[in-house]
């Protein structure tokens, strides 16, 4: 389904569904819209970044966490979280449910990002593979590099990616840490 006509959820300051609205439309608009955002752990602690491919219709070739997009209507987010990751970089992950956030960011493209992310937190140690229509490159990242590349440079990074960075380092490092103890004790 094309962006234009793929469907999100309308949301208000709760997080409670109002009623749908085509993807392109809301993000013109910039409704305020359910989202959800996933970081990916290694063994190291570092993080899985994208960088945006560059057809994507706002933020093209910019630096992202490991996968971002939006429940369909009727989908469970956690559900639309683990189809998403799989469907852009080819990881099928146990994902958990950190926490919400909530930004406002004005795109290129006369694109308005309005939204309530549910983050996800995982771990692997499989190699991403890409879907070339979402993702050009991948890397693996510290938090505290990620962290000093986006304060020397946030024009190469996503919005919501610098708003994560900034706003919530500590919940970040936090389930960081959780994703390398659950690694530790399933070895």
């Amino acid at each position: 389904m094309s962006d234009e006509f793929e469907q999100v959820i309308l949301v208000d300051e709760a997080d409670e569904a109002l009623r749908n609205g085509d993807k392109w439309r809301i993000h013109q608009d910039g409704l305020l819209h359910r989202a959800f955002s996933i970081f990916v752990f290694n063994a190291d602690g570092d993080c899985l970044i994208q960088q945006r491919a560059a057809g994507k219709y706002h933020s093209a070739g910019k630096w992202a966490n490991a996968c971002c997009g939006h429940p369909r209507p009727g989908e469970p987010t956690g559900a639309a979280a683990v189809r998403r990751l799989e469907e852009e970089v080819g990881l099928r992950l146990k994902l958990t449910f950190g926490f919400k956030s909530r930004y406002v960011a004005y795109l290129d493209n006369d694109m308005i990002e309005n939204e309530i992310p549910h983050l996800y937190f995982g771990r692997t140690s499989s190699a991403p593979v890409l879907n070339p229509d979402e993702v050009q490159a991948v890397r693996w990242v510290s938090l505290e590099a990620l962290a000093k590349d986006i304060a020397g440079a946030p024009e190469q990074y996503a919005a919501w990616l610098r708003h994560y960075v900034e706003a919530h380092p500590a919940e970040l490092a936090e389930w960081r840490e959780r994703t390398l103890i659950v690694q530790k004790h399933a070895e």
